[in-house]
């Protein structure tokens, strides 16, 4: 890059890298045989009666700007639906904030709260953009490693051993991308606990909640002394199929929700009112279509975790999302290593389990939100790869 234009770029964005999935998928954008295994999207197309909210909605002519806050319409379903899923109580005029997918709730609760020198706890192989996000609102990321001997849960007393001074935020994020992992209530009970005896904001990424496939999903926020301390993030990409529409939404105490609202004004306004109006319908009657794609995403999970194992690839079987997280340590492989193989001898995307975190390395993600006949395909070549 030219130096004397470089001179312009923040310090603190000038030196944080470049999303390891995007880089990754650039390489794999080259390879049109390729079997993606790589980028975290639902292969099903959003329900038919979800896209025909939008276009009716457009046909109406609604293609104004809403309320900063989103639809009172969207935030009163979002309410209702809150409360029969997760069991919490948020009120629609003035504890819920439509955003522009999660990944705008995550830095508009970050940069509502955080001051110069503060530090937010997160638990990794994590979302790339938890780490980054942190430091363009100027503060200090302290990372906590999980293990897949933990099912990569959150060890409580891992957490204990991390926490310094200036923490003032911990970022919780299950099930988990890329791993899987869940906590249980019992573990929940233990990290709230640390949480209040700290005094830490919660920010609880729930985003794959609905793909819980063991057991019934717990949000920290429902535990006593919790909701007051949380605030959760939600949205339609992942269950719902609605990736493009980049909807989301945060659900919090109306002090923090207020906060957040002021730099969502000033820099994003409103999330588009044709993604509002389909995510009304999304709530509405999109439950049968969640839960038929959430039926096919366990038996694909189920597919995939028994081949990995059957290589001799140890794979633990995640607890939700649409990831499974094998450890390719066996192999003798780094995880570029065993990645950028992969899709040279065989034209497969995974992406090294480096791009989410120092703790992924030995470990690739690969995603099975893709068809039933990709996956035994793209199986097949990595089977054939590592019995070379």
């Amino acid at each position: 890059m030219n130096e004397e234009r470089q001179k312009f770029v923040a310090q603190h964005v000038a030196t944080l890298p470049k999303s390891g999935i995007r880089d990754f998928f650039a390489l794999v954008s080259q390879r049109p045989d390729a079997i993606s295994l790589a980028i975290g999207e639902p292969d099903f197309v959003t329900p038919w009666h979800i896209r025909e909210a939008a276009w009716f909605a457009l046909e109406l002519g609604k293609t104004s700007y809403t309320d900063n806050s989103g639809l009172i319409q969207l935030r009163r379903e979002i309410s209702k639906y809150v409360g029969d899923f997760f069991k919490l109580d948020y009120q629609p005029n003035d504890e819920i904030l439509v955003t522009v997918g999660v990944s705008e709730a995550l830095d508009l609760v970050l940069r509502a709260t955080l001051n110069p020198g503060d530090k937010v706890i997160y638990h990794h192989p994590c979302y790339v953009s938890y780490n980054p996000s942190i430091q363009m609102a100027h503060a200090e990321a302290v990372g906590v490693p999980t293990s897949s001997e933990n099912q990569f849960t959150l060890d409580p007393e891992d957490l204990r051993k991390a926490w310094q001074p200036r923490c003032k935020a911990l970022i919780l994020n299950f099930p988990t991308n890329p791993t899987g992992g869940t906590a249980s209530a019992e573990v929940l009970k233990e990290i709230a606990a640390f949480a209040i005896e700290k005094d830490l904001l919660v920010i609880s990424d729930e985003i794959y909640s609905e793909l819980t496939f063991d057991g019934r999903h717990t949000s920290i926020a429902t535990l006593p002394g919790m909701k007051e301390r949380t605030v959760l993030l939600h949205g339609f990409s992942k269950a719902f199929a609605m990736t493009g529409f980049r909807i989301g939404y945060a659900c919090g105490p109306q002090e923090i929700i207020d906060a957040m609202m002021k730099v969502h004004q000033y820099s994003m306004l409103c999330a588009p009112i044709l993604s509002q109006e389909a995510a009304i319908e999304a709530l509405k009657n999109g439950g049968p279509a969640v839960q038929k794609m959430k039926s096919q995403y366990r038996q694909r999970r189920d597919y995939i975790v028994k081949r990995f194992n059957g290589m001799g690839i140890p794979c633990h079987t995640p607890g939700g999302s649409f990831y499974v997280f094998p450890d390719i340590r066996p192999t003798g492989k780094t995880s570029k290593e065993f990645a950028t193989e992969l899709l040279n001898t065989q034209s497969v995307a995974v992406v090294p389990g480096t791009a989410f975190g120092e703790a992924g390395e030995g470990f690739v993600r690969a995603a099975f939100s893709t068809s039933y006949e990709n996956l035994i395909e793209a199986c097949n070549r990595i089977e054939a790869m590592i019995n070379l």
